[in-house]
């Protein structure tokens, strides 16, 4: 037996490889949401962390690891591999599958568990629009998925809506650039998936009566193409319309990319100008906000901390002030003592930035029920004792297997 990889929890190796992944032991192995598989998936905890492991055939088992090794390196949304299995053999003697080791996604779930009985058309929306967000980030680098799905993604909640990131790339390819031919055929391979996903959901009654497969998994390609679009279309303006240049970084800024470089060339024969924003990179808020606190959170999340930390700027008469001498402020006297005010029991439920976004939200409607701004510290004790206590526990181990 041989594994190959980056492991860093020698326990790994003490794994029991010499029995099929069906046939581990109970007290290996923890109990979490998991979407459809067509391999054997299994996960434990060593020493504190979580590891999901896939039973595979040792030649797509490599070819897996290196894509989602060159993923992670272009800072794509993926999960993280840790290891190859390979060389295992059974009791008897006879060769069994490898296996393919990653780092569970904390907090993350598969899109059968975001649901809470039937899914809702709304929440459905969301999830396709984090979907549409991930599709267009791994063909701006140049990666075909070939099997993109629900059942192939994982989402964290990111506030108002869902952060998606890529869990199976068994049937990728990394190219230098995607011709329009191979992303047409990535969306259709993804408007078929989700139709299929969309039935089966429909079969259960699990899909809310308004919604109609067909029509709704046709959305992914209509999202994408509006985004696509936006990232990376020609505009033409006139010469003394600069501000419009402005205006489309900004309008780029919003959706939550940065634009790496804008390309300008005089179009012959007219007094016009082309402009194309080059290579466009996601998580603009993302990083300013990492910039100026050190915390790492999912884009929308970080553009409402970013929005509370400007409110918190004005309202301290702070406006002068250098940027991250504010955000030092805002860390120490408003996010750290809301999560610190949080029974320790409770915080594992959600994100650090998810709960504080949480808070904001149950403050504003409070406030609003009471006609003046009750405050934070009531806020979060009426947030913590009339919706955490009910919310399920979204950490990496949601349930032990006895």
């Amino acid at each position: 037996m041989q594994m190959t990889g980056a492991p860093s929890d020698p326990d790994l190796i003490r794994l029991p490889w010499d029995l099929p992944l069906a046939q581990w032991p109970e007290h290996h192995l923890v109990t979490l949401p998991r979407g459809i598989s067509r391999h054997v998936v299994r996960f434990v905890r060593l020493s504190g962390n979580v590891y999901a492991i896939k039973e595979i055939s040792e030649r797509y088992a490599k070819a897996e690891y290196r894509l989602l090794w060159d993923l992670n390196r272009l800072d794509t949304p993926s999960v993280e591999p840790v290891a190859v299995v390979t060389g295992r053999t059974g009791h008897d003697g006879e060769p069994l599958d490898s296996a393919l080791v990653t780092r569970h996604l904390q907090f993350s779930l598969p899109y059968r568990a975001v649901m809470s009985g039937t899914l809702r058309p709304e929440t459905l929306i969301r999830l396709l629009d984090a979907l549409a967000v991930l599709l267009v980030r791994l063909h701006l680098t140049g990666f075909f998925w070939g099997d993109c799905s629900l059942s192939n993604t994982l989402f964290r909640r990111d506030a108002g809506a869902f952060a998606a990131y890529l869990v199976d790339a068994e049937t990728g390819e990394l190219h230098p650039m995607l011709s329009d031919g191979q992303r047409a055929h990535d969306i259709d391979i993804a408007h078929t998936n989700i139709f299929g996903e969309l039935l089966d959901l429909e079969a259960g009654g699990l899909l809310h009566g308004s919604i109609d497969p067909e029509e709704t998994a046709g959305q992914i390609c209509d999202r994408y193409t509006r985004l696509w679009d936006e990232l990376t279309q020609d505009e033409i303006i006139e010469e003394v319309d600069w501000h419009r240049v402005e205006h489309r970084i900004r309008r780029l800024n919003s959706l939550g990319f940065d634009v790496a470089e804008m390309m300008v060339r005089r179009k012959s024969g007219t007094g016009r100008l082309i402009v194309r924003p080059k290579v466009v990179d996601a998580g603009h808020h993302q990083r300013r906000l990492i910039r100026l606190t050190g915390l790492d959170v999912e884009e929308n999340q970080a553009r409402r901390l970013l929005n509370d930390l400007d409110a918190f700027r004005v309202q301290s008469g702070l406006r002068h002030e250098e940027e991250a001498i504010v955000a030092h402020r805002w860390l120490a006297e408003v996010f750290q003592p809301t999560i610190e005010a949080i029974p320790r029991e409770l915080r594992g439920k959600l994100e650090p930035a998810q709960l504080f976004h949480e808070v904001l939200d149950h403050r504003w409607f409070r406030s609003e029920g009471a006609g003046h701004d009750v405050g934070l510290p009531a806020a979060v004790d009426s947030y913590v004792r009339d919706v955490l206590v009910f919310k399920p526990d979204e950490k990496a181990v949601i349930q032990e297997a006895p």
